[in-house]
């Protein structure tokens, strides 16, 4: 047994430092101590490093980030240790020392109005972020995934990984998640929605752009078109099922007729802008059919506005879906897609750089600069355990 844990902390704005913190021995009921396997680095991990942290801009729930923390929050681990009287997991199953599991990154308080009509949890007043909102200069400290050890909090929503899933696929799981927004407009009835057979273009084919594009192709998509500027991104995607590649900015003046090229004149049925950047909101509407669908899944960090006329929302009966994160509901049941297509579709193929703990400061700046970079995933100790 351990007396300290290491984490990587950033204390500030591109301060990374490499902490040690007490191993929590007693852990409060309920709680959940994981010895961590792989953490991923998230779109938001790398807008915090650069001291981009007003998150649900516009809500009465913003809010920043508060340094120090550890962190990571697409998490993967071993269970270690359980509070006086036990924990479950999301599916009621009993969770037992030795289980390898998925922590969702967020705890919702469960009272609030949104938290008891069934929303999805994102939409909590009160909600908890590992890696985000909680700090590590309180104790237990260990509330991100960059470390050897992640403390869950009594309530945290958790999922068992399926056997013979392996890890560097499950450090997928909450990335994967976030694709519930296809499930949604799938739901919706024409003009928008989306339908078996229907186009589905990606604007930014970084790792939220891939998972939605695997996840389309998926869902029995005719055409999945792959855009960013960095051609080894779209060939990449094109082998977890893009069908088409272009590599280009969303500021290509050529960009709309090669789109309907692809979708015999009439524009994409759906596009999912995943740039993280608010300039391609008003190209990816730009790329959508009459009655077409937008997904926003990019601008969660606040990086400003961008002019939209209405009256072409209007006019063009176009549907603007903006989703906040991934629904815990969803946790489930990507884990079982995982699991069932894993061998079929190169899911791993995503993980393209591979740190430990003591790595982190070059792992985030690798995520940061490196153009072949897709998911950065840092594990506490040499190699990924499968």
């Amino acid at each position: 047994m351990t007396n300290d844990v290491l984490a990587a902390t950033l204390v500030a704005p591109g301060r990374l430092e490499l902490r040690r913190y007490p191993y929590p021995e007693q852990l409060e009921p309920g709680a959940v101590l994981l010895r961590m396997l792989a953490s991923g680095i998230c779109g938001t991990d790398k807008h915090t490093f650069r001291g981009e942290t007003e998150q649900y801009a516009g809500t009465d729930h913003a809010s920043s980030t508060p340094f120090p923390i550890i962190q990571g929050h697409e998490n993967v681990g071993r269970v270690v240790a359980i509070g006086d009287g036990g924990a479950t997991a999301f599916d009621g199953t009993n969770l037992e020392p030795g289980d390898r599991v998925v922590p969702a990154p967020n705890r919702a308080c469960g009272h609030c109005h949104f938290c008891r009509h069934d929303f999805p949890y994102y939409f909590c007043r009160h909600l908890e972020n590992y890696g985000n909102s909680l700090s590590s200069a309180d104790p237990p400290h260990l509330f991100g995934g960059w470390a050897e050890y992640l403390y869950l909090l009594p309530g945290t929503p958790v999922f068992k990984v399926p056997e013979g899933l392996p890890t560097e696929v499950a450090v997928l799981t909450e990335l994967f998640a976030v694709t519930h927004s296809l499930d949604l407009v799938r739901a919706a009835p024409r003009p928008g929605g989306f339908a078996p057979g229907d186009s589905v273009v990606i604007m930014g084919a970084g790792p939220v752009g891939l998972v939605h594009a695997a996840k389309a192709a998926l869902m029995d998509a005719g055409r999945v078109i792959a855009i960013d500027p960095y051609r080894r991104r779209v060939e990449l995607t094109g082998e977890l099922g893009a069908t088409d590649a272009i590599a280009a900015t969303a500021q290509d003046p050529t960009l709309v007729d090669q789109v309907r090229e692809l979708t015999d004149g009439r524009g994409a049925d759906v596009v999912v802008d995943a740039t993280g950047h608010p300039s391609s909101f008003g190209p990816s509407l730009d790329l959508l059919r009459d009655g077409g669908t937008l997904i926003e899944v990019g601008a969660f960090v606040d990086l400003g506005p961008v002019p939209v006329n209405p009256a072409a929302i209007l006019g063009r009966n176009l549907t603007i879906v903006g989703v906040a994160g991934e629904d815990a509901r969803a946790y489930d049941r990507t884990l079982a897609m995982l699991a069932r297509h894993h061998g079929e579709v190169p899911f791993e193929r995503a993980v393209t750089h591979r740190f430990t703990v003591d790595e982190a400061e070059i792992a985030i700046r690798t995520a940061l600069g490196a153009d072949d970079a897709m998911k950065v995933v840092i594990s506490p100790s040499d190699g990924t355990e499968r």
